[in-house]
This record gives structure tokens, sequence and C-alpha cells, in this order.
């Protein structure tokens, strides 16, 4: 499978010959292209026509996060693998209510059940004050209903996360990291940070993936196709933002991997380093990385490909070859 680059700092990003070039003023770095999946730019870098043809030919995403590390957008190239077809399954399913809301609270229903399974796993490390969270979702969980307007199921998937949210401070007991309340753009404090930062790593992963199926992604089914570019990955990344994203944020606060040095105040908000955003990168590619056996498959599998399957069982749902079920740790 491809990789991803990352590039921080300012440059050019330029074609050298039959390769990729990042040129600062004291260096050059070449990106194998075939080795190419995507490129993450956070410096100020200067991109020419030329490359962007290069990229185009060669398959290759870049998505663009300005300075205070906030996603901005993706050049998204043609679409290679898109089919006429395909599309409009897509927009059948969107248009009919019945279906669309047969696939959106499949979503909810993932993302809740790995939540469950993040917080259980703490209890089983003696928090046991996180039982009280875990009811409070499950009665969530088992008031949703299909007959229920997408609005409606979409404030209940609101109030899960908003619930799961008060576990983090159970979880991390850390004074430099404590919730308070869900701020965005800006967050104001360190942990919304890594959760707003998070979030847009693991919604432009999943918009990669897209990128290599069949799959449009400006239709999605949970969160509504409205004037954003892209939904779908919206869609997708709800199921597997508790096991990558928190988890990651878990890990890197309790072991103090990340601290307040990572992070700034820059007007009204909390702004995460670079060095802060490396690590946390490096983390998350780790994770994407990591392979858990897979019972149907009776094989490992590493969580970019369980993303990519995801992506695959939406496919054979929408052509009606398989009712799409979502995928639920079980760790």
């Amino acid at each position: 499978m491809r990789k991803s680059a990352y590039i921080f700092n300012d440059g050019d990003l330029i074609r050298k010959d039959n390769t990729v070039c990042f040129e600062t003023e004291d260096r050059k770095k070449y990106l194998p292209v075939e080795d190419l999946h995507d490129i993450y730019i956070f410096g100020e870098v200067s991109v020419s026509k030329k490359f962007f043809e290069y990229a185009t030919q060669k398959q290759v995403l870049l998505h663009f996060f300005n300075y205070y590390g906030y996603y901005v957008g993706t050049y998204y190239p043609r679409e290679h693998y898109n089919s006429g077809y395909m599309i409009l399954k897509q927009t059948e399913h969107y248009m009919d209510d019945k279906k669309r809301k047969a696939i959106a609270i499949k979503i909810i229903v993932g993302s809740a059940r790995n939540i469950l399974q993040v917080l259980k796993y703490y209890i089983s490390r003696g928090k046991t004050e996180i039982n009280a969270i875990i009811e409070k979702i499950q009665a969530l969980l088992n008031s949703l209903d299909e007959s229920m307007d997408i609005n409606v199921m979409m404030a209940i998937e609101g109030n899960i996360r908003e619930t799961y949210y008060q576990a983090f401070d159970m979880i991390l007991q850390n004074p430099d990291f404590t919730f308070d309340k869900r701020t965005r753009r800006p967050p104001q404090n360190n942990l919304n940070t890594l959760i707003s930062f998070g979030n847009s790593m693991i919604y432009t992963t999943v918009l990669s993936e897209i990128y290599n199926t069949h799959l449009d992604p400006r239709i999605g089914f949970l969160h509504t196709s409205n004037q954003r570019r892209f939904t779908l990955n919206l869609d997708i990344a709800e199921i597997f933002k508790p096991l990558l994203v928190d988890r990651i944020i878990f890990t890197l606060v309790g072991k103090k991997t990340l601290s307040t040095k990572h992070f700034d105040k820059k007007g009204n908000g909390i702004l995460l380093k670079n060095e802060g955003r490396k690590i946390f990168i490096q983390e998350m590619d780790n994770r994407l990385k990591t392979t858990i056996n897979h019972k149907r498959l009776g094989r490992k599998v590493s969580y970019r490909r369980l993303i990519r399957m995801e992506l695959y069982k939406l496919e054979k749902h929408l052509i009606g070859e398989q009712e799409y079920e979502p995928f639920i740790s079980m760790w």
C-alpha cells in the first residue's frame, strides 16, 4: 500500500523529472512518487500547474491545512475509478428517505458501539466511574429508530458524543488536558485542539481511501450533502474516530508524550505547534499500519485496510449485493 508524506516547512513542491521534489531555501527532499498515496501540507507551500498535472497523472491527493492546523481543502485528482452506475446508486440511496436512514442509523450504531468498547477498556483498568457514562450512551443508542427524521438521528448522535466527552476527564485526569465543553474554530483548550486536529486527520485519511473506490465522496448519508465539498468521508470517519483519534489522544496525553509545551495561544484559541502535530501524525501513522486479526477473513488486516473494506461493504450495499454492517471493534 502506498504511503503518505507530510510537509511542515515552507517551500516549493515541484516535479523533478519523474519524481516529486520539495525544495526549501537550504535543502531538497525527493519523494518517490510511485510509493506516494497523498501529501499533507501544513507549511506555506507553492505548487505549480505542472505539479498538479503530475499529481493527477500519478493519482496523488494533496490535503491542505492552514497556519492554525485547520483543514482547508483537498486537491482531488480526476476520479479514476468512479462509475456512473455507482453514482446513480449513491444518489438513489440518498434521495430515498428510507434507504438513506437505513445507512445513517448503521453508521451511528457503529460509532456508538466503538465508543462503548473504548470506555469498557478503561473500566477494565479500574475507572469504574465510567459505568454511568456507558449507561447513558446505551440508553441513547436504544432510543434510535429508523422511523425517526434524519435530523433527530443526528441529534441523538451528537448527544452520544457529548456524553462520551464527559468521560475524557475521568480517563486522562490531567489538569492540563481538561475537556470543559466542545469548542471549535478556534478550540479553547489543549484537549479540544487535539480533538479537532485528530478529526481533521481521520477525515482526510478516509477521503484518500474513498479515492481508491468507485464511491463519490460528495454523497454521504448521515451528513447532509449540501454546500460541503465532501460528506461521505465524514460519515465513515464517525466509525473510526473512537478507535483511532480518541485512543491516540488518551495514549499521547496519558504517557505525557504531548504536554503544554506543544501548544501555543494564538488570538482567541489554542494552536498545536508543528512539533506536536508531528508527534500526533507519527502515532496515527503507526496506528493505521497496526494489524488486527480479522475473524471473517482469517488473516491480519491493518486499520487503514479496515477503512477501505468499510467502503467496499458500502458499495456492496448500494448495489444490493450485501446489507451494510459497520465495523465494530471487539477489543
